[in-house]
């Protein structure tokens, strides 16, 4: 019979077992089911960023799996509570561990801690992965929006494709814009993180880059972040008025990481967008689907979610 588990908090001496389980359940994963386990490489040392950021912005979060009798680490829960949610991020087991109930259990707990305060939980999760999302629905998720994985290869030299119009309109947000920028995904997705915003523009841990874009009255009409580290090259999270703005804010962030592989996350809805990005050589890779335990409210605008800090 397998030891009880034990849920516990993560510690910095945890940080290489973590890197280490990351890896090794994505390698597992991508590899026993679509061939692709490669993509990630040989090494955990790049996974070693995603405890290094999740444990700088919300100390003490995460939820640990642990064998109880040899505390060998079986699994992670990267949650983090927001003002208006409980947001999770990367969801992963040990596969020794496969068949244990550890990501039930480590869920069902980040769920109490929602309980508690009253809040939604919110995710984004792989249509690939039927495991994963079986448990979230038996859980309790509603699926709403899905979203376009897509790969873009950058030219050094910058993007081929013309600048498409409201470029002229974007810019690097400021130290102080946390708030405003919180203000306006909240009055478009109902949301609301501000800490999420100033950890990027405070860039002590990781590498963000924070983008706005101003309206010709000044007021803002959407915002785009991105991850810039080796380890991560990642555009988002971000929120747009419209397509016209989207495009713009995405293809200000692409120019800016040039030479670079990047991927990011379209609205399937978000047809013209989807298609323009197609235009600029983007491809699929892959399809995933947001989730809360909430009915989902009325939302406006484009969103471009991703995976550390997760956003749905």
């Amino acid at each position: 019979m397998s030891a009880p588990i034990l849920l516990t908090s993560l510690t910095p001496g945890d940080h290489e077992d973590v890197a280490r389980l990351l890896h090794r359940s994505l390698v597992q994963w991508y590899e026993s089911r679509l061939r692709q386990g490669a993509k990630f490489g040989d090494s955990h040392a790049p996974f070693l960023l995603f405890p290094e950021v999740y444990e700088a912005l919300d100390p003490g979060e995460c939820i640990a799996a642990r064998d109880a009798r040899t505390q060998a680490l079986l699994g992670v829960c990267f949650s983090h509570e927001r003002e208006t949610h409980v947001a999770l991020g990367i969801v992963a087991t040990a596969p020794e561990a496969g068949g244990r109930g550890v990501a039930r259990r480590m869920m069902e707990e980040a769920l109490e801690r929602a309980r508690r305060p009253g809040k939604p939980v919110r995710l984004v999760s792989s249509l690939l992965n039927l495991d994963s999302f079986s448990l979230y629905t038996r859980l309790g998720f509603v699926p709403g929006a899905i979203f376009q994985d897509m790969l873009l290869t950058v030219p050094e030299g910058g993007m081929t494709a013309p600048a498409p119009a409201g470029t002229q309109r974007v810019r690097a947000a400021k130290p102080d814009e946390a708030a405003r920028i919180a203000d306006f995904e909240q009055s478009l997705q109902g949301i609301r993180r501000e800490k999420d915003f100033a950890f990027f523009l405070r860039n002590e841990v990781g590498s963000w880059r924070l983008l706005v874009s101003e309206r010709e009255d000044g007021s803002l009409n959407g915002f785009l972040g991105m991850s810039t580290h080796p380890s991560f090259s990642m555009i988002g999270p971000g929120v747009a008025a419209d397509e016209e703005t989207a495009a713009a804010l995405l293809w200000q962030a692409l120019d800016g990481l040039r030479g670079q592989s990047l991927v990011f996350l379209l609205p399937c809805a978000a047809a013209g967008l989807v298609r323009t990005a197609y235009a600029w050589g983007a491809r699929n890779v892959e399809l995933h689907v947001a989730q809360s335990t909430a009915p989902a409210a009325t939302a406006r605008g484009i969103v471009f979610p991703t995976f550390m800090p997760e956003s749905a």
